[in-house]
């Protein structure tokens, strides 16, 4: 499973189209729930909104395996049309 995430991590850089916002914020979630595990730290101030929007969406997924995550990433990726 690591070297299809890390496939799909690279992939995700050369995507012929930009993601949405919503799933840039999913992308980075699942990313770091993958290589990280669950949420940590404290929540970033009211007036860093891209900081605040990536740590919630971080934070919905919480308790989430790092495997399901990475399953999830690969998935999410193949469906942007990266190249897995």
């Amino acid at each position: 499973m690591s070297d299809l995430f890390e496939s799909a991590a690279a992939a995700v850089k050369s995507l012929s189209e930009r993601p949405s916002n919503d799933q840039l914020l999913q992308l980075y979630a699942l990313y770091k729930q993958g290589t990280s595990g669950d949420v940590s730290g404290s929540k970033p101030g009211f007036f860093d909104l891209a900081g605040r929007a990536k740590f919630e969406a971080w934070e919905k997924i919480k308790g989430m395996s790092q495997d399901d995550a990475k399953a999830k990433y690969v998935e999410l990726v193949r469906s942007l049309g990266g190249k897995v």
